[in-house]
């Protein structure tokens, strides 16, 4: 007995429901970055691993899905190498392309590679598949869709407070209430790093202060010494430790926190004017939170960082994130291209959706009725109703068989389909139709006018 075929893990199927719900989301997410101004592009999925290749750091080039060369992939190959069993070497001689990462950098390079036909600032969005070499677990995978909008030529915050809005317009649309924007800026940390005198140890600092939630206080002071960083300096940061108060209470904190530190402040001013706008002008949704302890993308972030969190009542990671980056195309030797930009997760976001029942039932719509096949010629009399019904957006088909009629009835019950039509030979010779509720039981002789008046209102 043949085996039976699988996919490979951290990849799914969707089912008809699975793709309109998605579907649904996507026409959310698209209709609200258009209407903020992005213009959509796309980008191959595959790029040359140069251009991949050592944006993410260490851990992310690990997770970077490599093409094999085609043909004799090993003609070429480094022998030294092969030999000695080194993979970094030998990847590189035997794979020249790579399945992209993220949206991010191949967007970064489509920026510099169409500089010159490109108005200033450009505001894009992009909506595709990304893959990643990672442990597949809830709500993480290794094929999945990224929704991105940036803005690249401009340092104005304004962008940011439209970021947050738009998070807001999309989770609104969605119905989707209780959702936390987090918040924070990478100058603020490097400003708390240097007060702390552990500039050197920036990133240590912030891993270990971003796993607070996780850990605990202790935990973070215990992988901070073990780090490098002194008691002394963790003492300087303990009012961190429990960080409450209104967004403006905490401003405050900071304030009095950075005052020796230029970057710090600077910071902190970012953060005022963001949230006093964004407070300004309201959310629907969504609320506003500074999160100090967010610390996410520090390889490339250089202003304002977010996150954002589902409801509480659902145990679900990340929905979405972004930040500024002040030179992100730099890596492709485009300087002082400041950019902001943020991500919806639309996988998560579906299954947070699908568990708090928000998808509205006409999502998942399926054809309103099925014409009963009950040979050739009323086949055909059906049929040119059939297209007559479709000219005006109706979803109708002919079951394509003279099947028994049971079997017929049993199809539709089975794909939730709410009416039958039966045409016979009485139908015909009047220019009527049968029209029976599938749910109700409730049958009905309709003219064309009265089917068609019929099931645009049911």
């Amino acid at each position: 007995m043949a085996q039976k075929p699988s996919i490979p893990k951290g990849t799914r199927d969707f089912s008809p429901s699975e793709v309109a719900k998605r579907q649904y989301i996507i026409s959310i997410i698209k209709s609200n970055f258009e209407k903020y101004g992005f213009q959509p592009i796309e980008t191959p999925s595959f790029e040359n691993s140069e251009t991949l290749l050592g944006k993410y750091g260490e851990e992310g080039d690990r997770l970077i899905f490599k093409i094999l060369n085609s043909g004799d992939y090993l003609a070429k190959a480094d022998e030294k190498a092969l030999q000695n069993k080194e993979s970094n070497k030998l990847t590189s001689s035997i794979s020249e392309k790579a399945l992209r990462y993220d949206l991010t950098v191949p967007f970064a390079r489509y920026v510099v590679q169409y500089q010159n036909d490109i108005e200033f600032p450009f505001k894009r969005y992009q909506i595709q598949p990304v893959w990643r070499a990672d442990r597949p677990q809830k709500g993480r995978f290794r094929e999945f869709f990224q929704c991105d909008a940036d803005v690249v030529g401009s340092k104005s915050l304004w962008q940011e407070v439209e970021l947050i809005q738009l998070y807001d317009a999309v989770f609104t649309d969605l119905g989707l209430k209780g959702v936390t924007i987090k918040i924070n800026n990478r100058k603020i940390l490097s400003g708390i790093a240097e007060v702390i005198g552990a500039s050197d140890k920036l990133i240590d600092f912030t891993v270990a202060l971003d796993k607070l939630d996780k850990i605990g206080e202790d935990g973070v002071k215990t992988e901070m010494i073990e780090k490098g960083i002194s008691a002394k300096a963790i003492q300087k940061v303990q009012p961190l430790f429990n960080f409450t108060g209104t967004i403006s209470e905490k401003i405050e904190k900071l304030a009095q926190l950075l005052a020796s530190s230029n970057e710090g402040m600077k910071g902190v001013e970012e953060l005022q004017f963001i949230c006093d706008n964004v407070f300004k002008l309201g959310l629907t949704s969504a609320k506003l939170d500074l999160d100090v302890t967010l610390a996410r993308g520090l390889n490339y972030y250089t202003g304002a960082i977010f996150e954002v969190a589902p409801p509480k009542s659902v145990a679900m990671g990340s929905i979405g994130g972004g930040g500024r980056y002040d030179d992100l195309t730099g890596i492709f030797g485009l300087k002082d291209m400041s950019g902001v930009g943020i991500s919806f997760g639309l996988d998560r976001i579906y299954l947070v959706v699908e568990e708090l029942d928000l998808f509205p039932v006409t999502v998942t719509s399926t054809t309103k009725a099925l014409f009963i096949n009950y040979g050739e010629k009323e086949a055909f009399y059906s049929m040119k109703a059939i297209k007559k019904l479709r000219n005006f957006g109706i979803k109708v088909e002919l079951y394509p068989d003279p099947e028994k009629v049971g079997k017929q009835f049993m199809h539709a019950d089975k794909r939730a389909i709410k009416y039958a039509i039966i045409v016979g030979e009485t139908e015909m010779n009047e220019g009527k139709y049968a029209l029976k509720n599938l749910v109700s039981g409730e049958q009905e002789i309709l003219n064309f006018e009265e089917l068609k008046n019929t099931l645009i209102n049911n």
